[in-house]
C-alpha cells in the first residue's frame, strides 16, 4: 500500500522560501494592489460580458474544454471557483488599466522606436575559422557554390540544415548588435561579408528587410510594454513591510 503524505499549508510556504520564489511572490502581490487601487481611482470598471470573454479564453489557452478538465485543473493548482473568477476579473482589469494609461501612447511609441519592430528574413552558417568563410564567401559571388549547398555541407544541427540556414523572421533585438547593424542596412537579397562575433564567424544572406505594421498584435505588444514600465515605476515609489512568514 502506498503511503499518504499530508502537505500543510506551512510546508508550501517553507517550500517558497527555500525555492527562493518569496521575491516574486511579493512582487506579485504588489502589482495586483497597484494596478486594483489605480484602476479603482480611474473609475475603471469590468463588464460581466468581458468576464465570460476572459474566462472562455482562460480555458481555451489551458485546454479545459469540459468541467472534468476544468475541475481536475483548479483542483491541481489548489483554486476554488471563487479563485478563479478572482484570476479571470484580475486579468481583465489588467488589461483594460493598461489600455486606459497608454492607448493615446501606442502610435508616438511606435514612430519613435519604429526601428527596433523592423524584421529580417535571414539565412545564416557559422563557421569557426573566418578564412574558410571568406573563401565561401568569395566563391557564392563568383557562382562557383550556392548559400543552400553551404548549409547542407557546414551546418551541424540536422533541423537547421534541412532548411538550409533558414533562421526565419528575426527581430533586431534577437541578433548581436555587430551583426544587427549589417544586417538592417542590407539592400536584399545581399550576401553579407563574414562578420566575426564571440559566437564566430557568420555568413548571412539577408532574404527580405519587412517594415514594421502598427498591426492589432504590435499594439498589444507595445501597451503590453509601456505598462510593465510603468508598474517598475510604480515599485520605485512603493514602500512596503513584509510580515514574518515563519
Amino acid at each position: 500500500m502506498s503511503e499518504v503524505l499530508f502537505i500543510s499549508q506551512n510546508d508550501i510556504i517553507h517550500e517558497i522560501k527555500l525555492s527562493y520564489q518569496i521575491p516574486a511572490i511579493v512582487d506579485g502581490i504588489i502589482s495586483r494592489k497597484i494596478i486594483r487601487g489605480t484602476a479603482q481611482g480611474a473609475g475603471i470598471k469590468v463588464e460581466t460580458e468581458e468576464l465570460q470573454a476572459a474566462a472562455d479564453s482562460l480555458r481555451m489557452i489551458n485546454k479545459l474544454e469540459n468541467a472534468e478538465n476544468t475541475w481536475f485543473w483548479l483542483q491541481k493548482h489548489n483554486l476554488s471557483l471563487d479563485d478563479f473568477e478572482e484570476l479571470v476579473y484580475y486579468n481583465v482589469l489588467s488589461s483594460k488599466l493598461a489600455e486606459h494609461l497608454f492607448v493615446n501612447k501606442v502610435e508616438k511609441f511606435f514612430v519613435e522606436n519604429q526601428l527596433d519592430y523592423t524584421q529580417v528574413v535571414m539565412y545564416e552558417v557559422v563557421f569557426d575559422d573566418l578564412d574558410l568563410a571568406m573563401e565561401l564567401f568569395y566563391a557564392i559571388q563568383e557562382g562557383e557554390i550556392s548559400f543552400f549547398e553551404i548549409a547542407h555541407q557546414y551546418i551541424q544541427n540536422d533541423e537547421i540544415r534541412r532548411c538550409g540556414g533558414y533562421k526565419g523572421i528575426m527581430n533586431r533585438i534577437n541578433l548581436k548588435p555587430e551583426v544587427s547593424t549589417s544586417v538592417f542596412a542590407a539592400a536584399p537579397p545581399q550576401l553579407l561579408k563574414p562578420i566575426v562575433t564571440s559566437k564566430g564567424v557568420h555568413l548571412i544572406n539577408v532574404e527580405e528587410i519587412i517594415p514594421p505594421q502598427l498591426d492589432e498584435n504590435l499594439h498589444f505588444k507595445i501597451i503590453s510594454h509601456l505598462f510593465s514600465e510603468w508598474l517598475k515605476q510604480q515599485f520605485e515609489q512603493i514602500q512596503f513591510e513584509l510580515e514574518d512568514v515563519n
